[in-house]
């Protein structure tokens, strides 16, 4: 697997084209799609790490960006056309925060953008977006565990950092935001700086990507190590009674390679989800 750090301009997709020539492989998947405009930490898996990518999509992701008050957009962002404008030289940091710590952050209730990859129907919102569709999609609920307001020097423009769940909508949550704030806004220069564990820290140009040991996709779960008869047990897709904990388990051999992944099932016991090593 590698972390990437996604420019400006290109899709999710393209990029994993280009890696696709750069490491030779075919196989190659991302953890949670940024639109072209945005920048920042894109994970991708590589050849067998493909097969743990479930366990890297529903991580917790974290991102900065502005909140443009004033201006509703098409598409939520900069990218799109202004839809309408509002006088919101009224409103203030304070009223900004107080919105966001308030009625944004914590379990809540979003709808999806129709400018997103999600599929409804077998379409994804984008595909029929493009084609001027627009169709009624339901508020899904989403975590935000940080939704930070700082100003900026244009009165119009704050900065925001978000920690979310997967599946959160930045732009929407700006959108949210100035609406609630009795106007409009949109988003722009979003960038992500975590997924997971990985951070820009860690994040290379696509260009100069390097890959990461195969273990790395799943080194945010509970670690065991099995001795040699059980890692045969393993590679033939046993169930084994369940390690400590709530799980799931990266089950890796003696020597150190991972082996599998393995969920609770039943009553005090593991199946694997994931096996790397065949019997």
């Amino acid at each position: 697997m590698a972390v990437i750090d996604k420019p400006a301009g290109v899709t999710s997709h393209d990029v994993v084209n280009l890696l696709r020539r750069h490491f030779a492989e075919r196989r190659i998947g991302h953890a949670g799609t940024l639109d072209p405009d945005a920048t920042g930490v894109l994970v991708v898996a590589v050849g067998n790490a493909t097969r743990l990518m479930r366990f890297l999509s529903g991580c917790d992701k974290s991102y900065v960006g502005e909140i443009v008050l004033g201006s509703s957009t098409s598409t939520l962002d900069a990218a799109g056309a202004i839809t309408a404008t509002f006088d919101m030289s009224g409103v203030t940091l304070a009223q900004a925060r107080a919105i966001a710590g308030e009625q944004l952050t914590g379990d809540i209730m979003q709808v999806p953008p129709m400018v997103s990859a999600l599929r409804v129907d077998g379409r994804r919102l984008h595909e029929l977006a493009r084609e001027g569709i627009e169709i009624e999609r339901q508020a899904r609920p989403v975590t935000v565990s940080r939704f930070e307001i700082e100003a900026t020097d244009d009165p119009l423009v704050l900065r925001a950092s978000v920690d979310c769940s997967s599946g959160t909508y930045i732009r929407t949550l700006a959108d949210d935001l100035g609406r609630l704030l009795g106007g409009g806004a949109h988003l722009r220069n979003l960038r992500r700086t975590r997924v997971g564990r990985f951070t820009l820290d860690s994040a290379q140009p696509p260009h100069a990507a390097t890959l990461l040991p195969v273990a790395a996709a799943v080194e945010h779960l509970a670690p065991v190590t099995v001795d040699a008869a059980t890692a045969d047990l393993v590679a033939h897709g046993r169930v084994l009674p369940a390690w400590s904990g709530d799980g799931p388990w990266a089950v890796f051999a003696d020597g150190g390679d991972l082996l599998a992944v393995y969920e609770p099932f039943g009553s005090g016991e593991a199946k694997p989800v994931v096996v790397l090593v065949g019997a």
